[in-house]
């Protein structure tokens, strides 16, 4: 009697085992597709980042040689505006 009760706890914790094994692991690939997410998700919006600081910069270094280019000239208000316009 002893041993048939003995063997039934040892079925039931096996089973209990491999059943939170595979929680576990679902858990475990849940998380991995979500921390995946958030990577790609951070990469894109870095990209969209860059892109943007590359984009103001060129406008920056457009409109300083266009000032420069003004001050050479003579054309150039002090305000910023062309006086030609």
């Amino acid at each position: 009697m002893i041993k048939v009760v003995i063997v039934l706890a040892l079925m039931g914790f096996t089973f209990s085992t491999v059943s939170c094994r595979e929680t576990t692991q679902d858990k475990v690939e849940n998380s991995a597709d979500a921390v995946g997410e958030d990577i790609e998700n951070g990469l894109e919006e870095a990209g969209d980042a860059i892109e943007n600081a590359a984009e103001e910069t060129e406008d920056a270094i457009e409109n300083a040689g266009q000032e420069i280019e003004e001050e050479i000239e003579g054309t150039d208000d002090y305000n910023g505006d062309d006086d030609n316009n």
